[in-house]
């Protein structure tokens, strides 16, 4: 049987993992009819359904989600391929501004790996004052979290994420636990800038007359994290940033329920530099980072 190609299947990947056509379209800069009309050949080539519709949307038929899950895995490997053999040639000084919460516990905790891919780059990581700050002359690419309004730069969608509350295994004894939602303002609510998040998280948890105000505010993700590991308050955090702090047991969660956010995290430059050798590198070695460890686009 013949493969089949490479757009398809990166078509039907990013498809996968956003649950949508229309970011698909957005991730692979291409319009969502082509998106479609991709998914549609994969389809006729390889003799059975990927795609169903339910209600008003579409979504992977179970034999879809199989494929779609060794794609990914074959994706993976042929990126990793690409980057081994990519180091030649790339080097010279590069500047990454990068939020403060996903320099520290993500890209800090790996970017030995893209060092060592690319010996001949010196990158410079700097943080921004705000989330979303894409100003900085210093920086060539920006890793920034906000809504994806940068007019009159390139924007890559990297990763969604969702905010579930998060607390120290000994504040939930000091507590007696959270047998369910309202509990969690027996705690310090603890904020990153302002109460949006925990608003809508009570909101959506359905707690009555909620009043988010209170508590502790921070203006960086890392404050954030330290007060709730020490037992001063219950957070509200995403995988990706907790995930290292979750799997050695600093933290815990509490609940199930999870607010999706409206910012997302994004890498951002220059038109001019799109073609910048260390930024394809860079941009490549992170995406394939971000989908090996779960927490890619969806």
């Amino acid at each position: 049987m013949r493969i089949p190609s490479t757009q398809a299947l990166r078509a039907l990947d990013s498809f996968a993992r956003h649950g949508s056509v229309w970011r698909a379209a957005d991730e692979l800069h291409l319009t969502r009819s082509a998106v479609s009309h991709q998914l549609r050949l994969l389809e006729r080539e390889l003799g059975f359904d990927l795609l169903e519709r339910i209600g008003k949307g579409v979504s992977l038929t179970p034999r879809g989600q199989r494929y779609a899950a060794d794609v990914r895995k074959a994706l993976t490997v042929l990126g990793d391929a690409v980057a081994q053999n990519a180091g030649a040639g790339v080097g010279g000084s590069f500047a990454v501004s990068c939020t403060p919460g996903f320099a520290s516990l993500f890209l800090c905790t790996h970017i030995a790996e893209f060092r060592q891919m690319y010996p001949d780059v010196a990158l410079h990581i700097l943080t921004p004052r705000r989330l979303d700050d894409v100003s900085n002359a210093e920086a060539d690419a920006f890793i920034a979290f906000g809504v994806g309004n940068w007019p009159n730069r390139a924007v890559e969608l990297l990763c969604d994420i969702s905010f579930t509350p998060l607390c120290s295994p000994t504040l939930l004894n000091k507590v007696g636990g959270f047998s369910k939602p309202a509990d969690v303002l027996r705690a310090n609510l603890l904020h990153l800038g302002d109460t949006e998040d925990w608003a809508r998280w009570l909101a959506l948890a359905k707690v009555e007359n909620p009043d988010p105000k209170g508590g502790i505010f921070f203006s960086d993700m890392n404050l954030v994290f330290s007060a709730a590991i020490a037992g001063q308050g219950i957070a509200l955090g995403d995988e990706l940033t907790s995930r290292g702090a979750l799997s050695e047991g600093r933290l815990v969660k509490p609940f199930d329920t999870a607010i999706p956010s409206p910012r997302s995290y994004y890498l951002v430059s220059e038109h001019a530099k799109a073609e910048h050798p260390v930024l394809n590198a860079f941009g490549g070695w992170l995406r394939a980072k971000l989908s090996k460890d779960g927490v890619g686009v969806y």
